[in-house]
């Protein structure tokens, strides 16, 4: 068993359309697989295969990143041929493989319908590749919702409950360590079992800053007397527009105002002409989630997320 990079390969976005995308895991089409190597969020150099001896290509890995990425951001193609006997093992290796070559581990996104826990073929498809991920290193497992919002949901006019306004470095910096105090979001929970509240709050105002969004969109939310009571950072994918993060301060919270700071959210996107907005929230975190089926957003997938553990 070879694994190997289509790095030196010029024919890489073919080899990687024409592998035979078998089993109930959902592929890319060929024209989204082409189109992402045309906005160099596929590369050849993230584009990995396990072949036997005789060069047959018996598993395909996909690593996506942004355009201006050093590094993939996350695996977003995981398949193994059917004819495999152990498809965890091929694809531990594949991945193995790929992490050496890249010096990190990468997160993996496996995009899934609400119901696959239910479809033995599906389940046994996860299962292996849950497997292949927990091998190389990627043993936290987070459950997220899939939320998206069109026009036909509508936009809801402002109530007045609460007044949105910009905001300094500094003041957002304060906003996001507040938000983090009994935040129901996994990923901040454990990230606050290894690292303090002000350190969490600077990464994560980093990464809203490196995505599509802009600066200028975000908002802190105040009651109408000063009071501050969340922030609303409407934000972008390569794809879409995008909710980013909200939130509302622990002394606020319980008052439905997070639905608040969510319509200023679809709002600004709304007048802006988006014709999708796309959410995510963890499955465990009910009352966001509730949010979001209130204000119109509709479940597509379940985001099955693997990643290396905080601190590992």
């Amino acid at each position: 068993m070879r694994f190997r990079p289509a790095a030196a390969d010029p024919a890489a976005p073919d080899r990687a359309v024409a592998y035979p995308a078998d089993g109930p895991v959902a592929a890319l089409p060929a024209e989204k697989v082409r189109e992402e190597f045309a906005a160099g969020r596929f590369r050849p150099e993230w584009t990995w295969f396990a072949e036997d001896d005789e060069g047959e290509v018996l598993a395909r890995a996909l690593w996506w990143g942004r355009a201006d990425s050093e590094r993939p951001i996350a695996l977003d193609c995981l398949q193994v041929r059917a004819s495999v006997a152990d498809p965890a093992a091929v694809a531990a290796g594949l991945l193995a493989a790929g992490h050496a070559a890249f010096g990190t581990l990468p997160l993996y996104n496996l995009s899934l319908p609400r119901d696959w826990r239910t479809r033995p073929g599906l389940a046994e498809a996860v299962a292996w590749r849950r497997e292949a991920a927990h091998r190389t290193g990627l043993t936290r497992e987070i459950e997220r919702l899939r939320y998206e919002w069109t026009p036909a949901a509508g936009a809801p006019a402002p109530t007045g409950r609460l007044v949105f306004r910009e905001g300094t470095d500094e003041e957002f910096l304060e906003a996001f360590v507040l938000l983090s105090r009994g935040s129901l979001d996994e990923h901040t929970v454990t990230e606050l079992r290894t690292t303090d509240a002000g350190e969490l709050a600077r990464d994560d105002i980093a990464f809203y800053r490196d995505c599509p969004g802009e600066r200028s969109w975000w908002r802190l939310a105040h009651l109408p007397d000063g009071t501050l009571a969340g922030l609303a950072l409407p934000s972008a994918t390569p794809y879409h527009r995008n909710v980013g993060y909200l939130g509302v301060v622990p002394d606020q919270r319980g008052k439905g105002l997070i639905d608040e700071v969510l319509a200023e959210i679809t709002r600004f996107h709304a007048a802006e002409g988006a014709e999708r907005i796309t959410a995510t929230t963890d499955t465990v975190n009910r009352p966001m989630a509730a949010a979001f089926d209130r204000a119109g957003y509709e479940v597509t997938e379940i985001r099955l997320v693997l990643e290396e553990p905080a601190g590992a």
